[in-house]
């Protein structure tokens, strides 16, 4: 290993030095953390997963330095650097965050400064946590360990020194999302979630086949690819088109009400009653399991990560390496100081967290010991198999149940540990993703010939800067637009399947009602995944978002496939395609313009006399320019055009993937 890392050089030596950690590359970098940390909330929140940030912001970052004069590659990977942490914070966030909602007495914490303070605390114990590993995971595995990403992104900016017009697909993606959304959302021009419902006296009682058609969810499904869609909507097709109305008629004759629901028969409930009764648990049973899985699956690297890693940390052989620039990092002594500054605080501010005295106490000692454990596990397995794969729900299901386990196990299950117990796995989670991310951008940096320290404070900086910006995207969506729960103020709320999930595990150990008949049943049917040799957790996570979601995955999924095929190769696109290029614009122009329209709905046109919204900006800009234009078409077409508003919907979004096609299979430009 030694012998591999002594031919190893970088792209720019140790011995020069270039312009690096500049003003303008901190300020770009913490411009594009705050915008893609914002998007991926939303996206999060939508669909329970997130893409990797760190290609579209290194393309994009190298076209803006080509407006602003000559910049060095160092500065551009500095802006990447920290404006990587923004999406990988924000996963974390919204996969746990959320689950306040819906905990007893959770509600209270969630607020601003709370969040801000989860995340904070979260992403900065994530970069810490890297600094003893990276010479550990990045440098001397570096022959074994490829961090896809990374690697990929090192690969765009070492070409994006010849210059070029390759970032233009991000910018096309950008705008055509952002138009798309306007003409859908706020002109009313057509249906943003076409569907066909049947009813629960047909054939197929309670049936649904929809797809919530936006440009984001088109995007997402590209990158991921056919293969990971195509199982995300065979589990939205299970619980839809399958289990609903598969209840629905076992239950139509039933006269008692049928556990765990207390008041209503199955056979007066509405298709989203029984997803909320029923498919609810069989999903979070099916995504446990999965988690797990993958898991077990990852843990010979998990043994290989910590033996390799503490083998490291015993080393006293480092002192002459870390003259060098290119491996100075933060010193050891600030990484500790840093993590018992963090914990404490958390511990014994008051009023920040719900953990008081023992509890809180013990809370930090779980932080610590979960939290650098599955750091760990995150930099091996992403160094392996990508960001995109990495299985953080599994590692902060781990730690839920290990978390509530061990609250059971001393007696504290009354409901006012439940919110201590999401903060530990919060926590977990938010440090484990950023160390994934980090870890992808140390790697980038080692290829280039970077300087570790000042990666690790821009990092520290990037997490900053988006989690300024993370609680307030949350808080003003959850305002706006609604998490989980429907209400007359909020119709079509986010779904937030991860923080439910983490909810419903909780609250389940804790008050000991678990409908465990359902959840054992959700584990049945990823296990028989995983004997056929399907990604459990891919069908897992599709089984617990609605159909409507993972539809436009799978046609953008499709998209890929034909690209693929008319290129002859599976491999023939990479990272830097000008398809995934423009998907990737797709999805940050589609969620920030998602996040716009929130803002619309919260912003009165009219208020009444008390000083209330009486009509949304979003609701008057509907009346007074999306009707007018429906009664043109109306008087246009005639009534009936109403009767083929799905239909239409959906050729937009077929014009909408056909556009993606075209982008996709057009001449790819040689330089960026």
């Amino acid at each position: 290993m030694e012998e591999e890392k002594k031919k190893f050089k970088p792209f720019i030596s140790a011995s020069e030095f270039l312009p690096e950690f500049s003003l303008r590359a901190i300020i770009m970098g913490a411009i594009f953390g705050i915008i893609f940390g914002a998007a991926s909330v939303y996206l999060g929140l939508k669909i329970g997963l997130t893409v990797s940030a760190s290609i579209p912001i290194a393309v994009l970052a190298i076209s803006v330095f080509k407006k602003l004069g000559n910049a060095s590659i160092l500065e551009s990977n500095i802006v990447q650097t920290i404006g990587s942490a923004g999406e990988s914070v924000a996963a974390g966030v919204v996969f746990t965050v959320p689950a306040l909602l819906f905990l007893s007495g959770g509600q209270d914490y969630f607020h601003y400064f709370q969040i801000f303070v989860l995340a904070l605390s979260g992403g900065i114990l994530g970069v810490l946590f890297m600094v003893p590993l990276r010479r550990s995971l990045i440098v001397k595995e570096h022959g074994n360990l490829p961090y896809p990403e990374g690697t990929a992104c090192a690969d765009v900016l070492i070409a994006g020194e010849k210059g070029g017009k390759l970032a233009q697909k991000v910018y096309y993606g950008l705008g055509i999302a952002f138009l798309y959304k306007l003409f859908m959302s706020i002109m009313g021009l057509w249906k943003d979630t076409p569907q066909y419902l049947f009813n629960n006296k047909s054939v197929l009682p309670n049936a649904a086949v929809s797809g919530e058609i936006t440009p984001e969810l088109l995007g997402v499904g590209y990158i991921i690819g056919p293969k990971i869609s195509g199982i995300m909507v065979a589990g939205g097709v299970l619980s839809s088109l399958v289990l609903i109305p598969l209840i629905t008629m076992l239950g139509a004759g039933l006269t008692t009400v049928f556990p765990p629901e207390t008041t209503q028969l199955i056979s007066q409930m509405s298709a989203d009653d029984i997803w909320d009764h029923y498919i609810r648990y069989i999903g979070a049973g099916a995504v446990t399991f999965g988690g797990i899985m993958t898991l077990i699956k990852t843990f010979p690297t998990i043994i290989s990560a910590f033996r390799d890693s503490f083998r490291d940390l015993r080393k006293k052989d480092n002192t002459a390496e870390t003259q060098s620039r290119t491996e100075k990092d933060i010193p050891l002594i600030y990484v500790l100081i840093g993590s018992v500054i963090l914990i404490a605080f958390m511990a014994f501010i008051p009023n920040v967290l719900p953990a008081k005295g023992g509890s809180a106490i013990l809370s930090s000692i779980m932080i610590v010991v979960f939290g650098f454990f599955f750091v760990t596990v995150s930099s091996r397995i992403v160094g392996l198999i990508g960001s995109s794969s990495n299985p953080i729900s599994g590692m902060t299901i781990a730690t839920l149940m290990a978390t509530a386990l061990i609250f059971v196990g001393i007696g504290w299950t009354g409901d006012a540990y439940q919110p201590i117990a999401l903060v530990v796995g919060s926590i977990v989670c938010i440090a484990s993703a950023n160390a994934g991310a980090t870890s992808q951008d140390l790697k980038t940096g080692y290829i280039l010939g970077a300087t570790p320290i000042k990666q690790q404070l821009g990092l520290i900086i990037g997490v900053l800067a988006s989690t300024i910006a993370i609680g307030f995207t949350l808080t003003l969506l959850e305002h706006n637009i609604g998490i989980v729960t429907k209400t007359v103020a909020h119709k079509h709320p986010l779904p937030a399947p991860q923080a439910v999930l983490m909810a419903t595990i909780i609250k389940g150990l804790l008050s000991h009602n678990l409908p465990w008949g359902l959840v054992l049943i959700g584990m049945g049917i990823s296990a028989v995944m995983e004997l056929c040799d399907v990604s459990s957790l891919a069908f897992a996570v599709g089984a617990y978002l609605p159909l409507s979601s993972t539809t436009p995955i799978f046609v953008g999924g499709v998209v890929k496939w034909l690209v693929d095929k008319k290129n002859k190769s599976k491999e023939a696109e990479s990272d830097i395609g000008p398809g995934a290029l423009f998907s990737s614009g797709l999805i940050a122009g589609g969620a920030i313009t998602g996040i716009i329209i929130s803002v619309l709905m919260g912003t009165a046109a009219e208020t009444d006399k008390d000083g209330n919204i009486k009509t949304s900006v979003i609701e008057w800009l509907n009346n007074h320019i999306g009707g007018s234009i429906g009664d043109k078409l109306a008087n246009l077409f005639g009534n009936g055009i109403a009767e083929w508003a799905d239909l239409w919907a959906f050729g937009v979004f077929t014009m909408l993937a056909f556009i993606l096609y075209k982008f996709a299979t057009s001449k790819q430009e040689e330089k960026l």
